[in-house]
């Protein structure tokens, strides 16, 4: 038999608050997605396309400790420059995405913290085995 090189997604290893991250991007993607082409701001429409692009890459099993840390920053970073650029024009839109962006980021630490504590856990067991 052949084998196929094709990656299949690794759902499998998705935890419940994985789930919930995957619900956020998802909202916060479609936002962006929505508000960049309704606005006519192709980096809005953009950022929204790398959410998209990361939640593939998530659901991939590609590397996700990293994927939290990249995920942090890049959610984190659009809540001053929204301020910034929609100063006195604020939507409930708007409200309701930098809600989700916020609990995003919270969730995001959540897990990175916790894949951390699981690879640091699993090192001390490998040590401890080897004789």
């Amino acid at each position: 038999m052949s084998q196929s090189s094709t990656r299949s997604f690794g759902t499998e290893s998705i935890t419940t608050l994985g789930w919930l991250a995957v619900a956020l991007v998802v909202v916060t993607g479609a936002i962006h997605v929505y508000a960049g082409v309704v606005e006519g701001r192709i980096p809005v429409a953009l950022a929204g396309v790398g959410f998209f692009g990361a939640l593939v890459l998530y659901l991939l099993n590609y590397r996700r400790r990293l994927l939290y840390l990249v995920g942090i920053v890049y959610t984190a970073v659009q809540l001053p420059l929204w301020y910034v650029v929609k100063a006195g024009e604020f939507t409930t839109v708007g409200y309701v995405d930098k809600a989700v962006q916020i609990v995003l980021v919270l969730v995001l630490a959540y897990l990175y913290w916790q894949a951390r504590s699981s690879d640091a856990g699993q090192q001390v067991s490998s040590r401890s085995g080897a004789v």
